[in-house]
């Protein structure tokens, strides 16, 4: 691949990229329209037509960290792992 392949190609990532982000800023205004629209029916469930939307609030449970860390426990209990990143900058 040449230079000049690879810049359009980089460019074509990267206006991809913003294009996600500009769909992903859209469904999150409509979802907060749907949230809304719930809160002002007093609902954690709603039909719309074939679609069936639910919001509802749950538990999740976390490991303290920091706790363990405090406790001299966190390198005890740490698993490292590797990685790749891409990145076009």
């Amino acid at each position: 691949m040449s230079v000049i392949e690879l810049t359009t190609t980089a460019t074509e990532y990267r206006e991809l990229q913003n294009a996600i982000k500009d769909l992903e800023a859209q469904a999150e205004t409509l979802k907060q329209t749907m949230i809304r629209e719930m809160d002002a029916r007093q609902t954690e469930k709603l039909a719309a037509g074939e679609y069936t939307i639910s919001y509802t609030i749950y538990e999740s449970a976390r490991v303290d960290t920091a706790a363990l860390k405090a406790a001299g426990l966190y390198d005890d209990y740490t698993k490292k792992t590797a990685a790749t990143r891409f990145q076009v900058a």
